[in-house]
This record gives structure tokens, C-alpha cells and sequence, in this order.
């Protein structure tokens, strides 16, 4: 768990400053987890709908995707309730509905698009933090 104090050891042993040492030897070993540690934040913020709907109350014009999405999700829940109602005393199987769970489908998939096109630039990251050797102990 943790940078192995050797690599530290190692680069003072060359005459590496802090500076120097953080850069060149610390930080290019953080890089995987500070890609995951970005990729946690955009996924958060990219579903963040809830910050719309505080703080963007007063201009309904500006509004974020996840909120447009969330506010069509309820419609779609609203509509199929009283759409159920009309379905069961017209004649069963004469319409073609959508539900709200094929909504639902739907919006996963929009949403998923842009954190699947971001995800392979960051994979050389993940993969890099698995394959990089080190000081053995």
C-alpha cells in the first residue's frame, strides 16, 4: 500500500532534489490512480442533475442534459400511469406504447456515449498501473 520508500532512497542517492523527485519519480507513479481518480469525478459530474435543479431554478433555459433527461423520465412515469388507465378500458394489445422502463433504456444509453468515447484515453493509464514494475523488497 504506497510509494516503497526505495524509489525516494534511490533518487536522493543521484543527487535528486524534492522538486525533482516528485516530478520524475512520484507523480508518473500516481498516474493511474489520478486517472481514476478523474475519471470517478467526471462520471459524477456528467450525472450531476440534481445541481441543475438547485441552483438553475430561476432560468429554466440553462439546463443540463441529465436534467432534461430526468425531467422526461417523469413525464414518461406520469404519461404511463394514467396511459395504463386508458389502455385497460380500450381493447387490449391495439396500440403499441412506450414504457417507461424502454425510456429509461434509452437514456442509459445516451448518457453512457460520452464517458465511453473519454474512457480509452484514460485506459493507458489503467493499464500502465498494472504493468509497471518496481523495486522488489
Amino acid at each position: 500500500a504506497g510509494l516503497s520508500d526505495s524509489y525516494v532512497e534511490s533518487a536522493r542517492i543521484d543527487g535528486a532534489g524534492e522538486f525533482t523527485i516528485f516530478l520524475r519519480i512520484i507523480l508518473p507513479l500516481c498516474k493511474p490512480v489520478l486517472a481514476t481518480i478523474a475519471l470517478f469525478i467526471a462520471v459524477d459530474n456528467w450525472n450531476a442533475w440534481f445541481d441543475t435543479f438547485l441552483y438553475n431554478s430561476a432560468n429554466l433555459q440553462l439546463s443540463t442534459l441529465q436534467y432534461e433527461l430526468m425531467k422526461v423520465l417523469q413525464t414518461a412515469n406520469t404519461m404511463s400511469n394514467s396511459l395504463l388507465q386508458a389502455l385497460s378500458r380500450a381493447a387490449a394489445g391495439t396500440t403499441n406504447t412506450v414504457t417507461p422502463r424502454a425510456i429509461r433504456a434509452t437514456m442509459t444509453i445516451i448518457v453512457s456515449v460520452p464517458i465511453v468515447v473519454v474512457y480509452p484515453f484514460l485506459q493507458r493509464y489503467f493499464v500502465h498501473g498494472l504493468t509497471l514494475g518496481g523495486i522488489k523488497e
